[in-house]
């Protein structure tokens, strides 16, 4: 069977919306390794957008689901509970930052739980608005559009969104935008649009993903969370991409040291099985009334058992250390770089969670042309990577933080391979 055959047969089953970044169509994967339908093999630079940290098919997670598979694969929580998700939500009530009680419940996606942490955060308050940041990425829901700063092609053609939705600027100073021009923002948009007091929630990614991996600064992180005291107002942390060591840290906010009321998470939690988690406050989580949370098929046993392997090996293999020595290293590579590929605008990231920027030579101008180029010609020689950035002009890098080093080494040669071909094709 070959590739092309089954785009085909792709174009003509599934619907145009569902966009794709390859044409790699996956035969089987183990830990940063690929191999199509065809028997070619790839370095995994994607890692299904941050969801396998731990690799493809890590052995301890797999031999965990194979194990709850003997058992039983679903009963709905809500009809007949099951320890594990109880013994799940103990466990990230314990590791999830914050210095008081906490609750936990699970759903399946990451655009589930941002939409769960805003209904939390609205029954605890009694208020509506949500305020939210340029560039941030928060599911294709329409709460999660709504909450997302970005038209295209998250927004486009779906109508109108989610009502009492406000965005402010996330700052970047790459592209001329200080915290102080943000919280300046901020200020004008409660003189001007609504009241503090009418606002249930601020919800920010400690990264922004699909933004371009840009940090919040401090500054930023620290005066959100004095307003959100002095205003009543819940903090909500979106940690669905930044999660489970990625960013060198459990969590991204322990890396600005604040705690958010409310944490969202996904992807890297099941280790390649779908499960999402809400944890917060016991207090802002235990608002809403019983029924008013959950779903069908939220905390699957399955995922759940997944779930709690892929914390053991986080903590027994080191990989929050890991990450930010496979972070450094290729920061590292990349800034050797910059002489010869001189669209190189930034590099930048915390952990293994690392982005690199390009404009055009000489010029302040974002290049998406440029970034593509880069992404198709990595492709061609076996190493998958993302682009992301409201410019489109970002490449980041998101490979499983068990990686082995000599093929880490060997995805390096293949990327400063590309960088300087494309570079000098200019």
């Amino acid at each position: 069977m070959l590739n092309q055959e089954i785009a085909n047969r792709r174009t003509d089953a599934v619907a145009r919306g569902v966009g794709v970044n390859t044409q790699v169509y996956v035969e089987r994967a183990r830990n940063s390794e690929v191999w199509d339908v065809e028997g070619r093999r790839y370095i995994d630079f994607a890692a299904g957008i941050a969801v396998v940290n731990t690799g493809h098919c890590h052995p301890r997670v797999i031999e965990a689901a194979k194990k709850q598979l003997e058992h039983f694969t679903h009963t709905c929580h809500q009809v007949v509970p099951y320890e594990n998700y109880v013994a799940l939500a103990e466990r990230l009530n314990r590791l999830v930052p914050g210095d008081f009680e906490k609750k936990t419940l699970f759903v399946t996606t990451g655009a589930e739980a941002v939409e769960n942490a805003v209904k939390v955060a609205r029954a605890a308050t009694g208020r509506s608005a949500v305020i939210a940041f340029t560039g941030g990425f928060h599911g294709r829901t329409f709460m999660g559009m709504a909450l997302t700063g970005k038209v295209q092609p998250y927004k486009a053609d779906f109508g109108p969104l989610m009502p009492d939705v406000y965005h402010i600027p996330f700052p970047v100073e790459l592209h001329g935008i200080s915290v102080e021009a943000t919280l300046a923002s901020l200020e004008k948009l409660f003189k001007a649009d609504v009241a503090p007091k009418r606002v249930a929630a601020f919800i920010v990614e400690p990264v922004q993903g699909e933004g371009g991996f840009y940090e919040v600064p401090k500054a930023l992180f620290a005066a959100l969370r004095k307003c959100a005291d002095e205003h009543g107002i819940v903090l909500i942390a979106d940690e669905v991409q930044t999660g489970f060591a990625r960013t060198g840290k459990l969590f991204a906010m322990e890396n600005q040291e604040i705690t958010a009321d409310i944490t969202a998470m996904a992807k890297g939690l099941g280790g390649g099985f779908p499960l999402a988690a809400v944890t917060g406050r016991a207090d802002l989580m235990d608002a809403a009334a019983p029924g008013g949370l959950g779903g069908t098929y939220g905390g699957n046993p399955v995922a759940v058992a997944a779930a709690h392997a892929v914390l053991d090996v986080i903590e027994e293999e080191n990989l929050c250390e890991r990450a930010s020595l496979l972070g450094a290293r290729l920061k590292q590579r990349l800034q050797s770089m910059r002489e010869d590929v001189p669209q190189i605008a930034d590099i930048r990231g915390l952990g293994f969670m690392v982005a690199v920027e390009f404009n055009k030579p000489d010029s302040d101008e974002p290049s998406a042309a440029f970034t593509e180029q880069v992404r198709k010609k990595a492709l061609e020689k076996g190493l998958i990577l993302l682009t992301c950035g409201v410019y489109g002009n970002v490449v980041r890098f998101l490979a499983p933080i068990t990686i082995d080093d000599k093929i880490f080494s060997e995805a390096l040669d293949i990327l400063e391979d590309t960088l300087t071909e494309c570079a000098r094709e200019v």
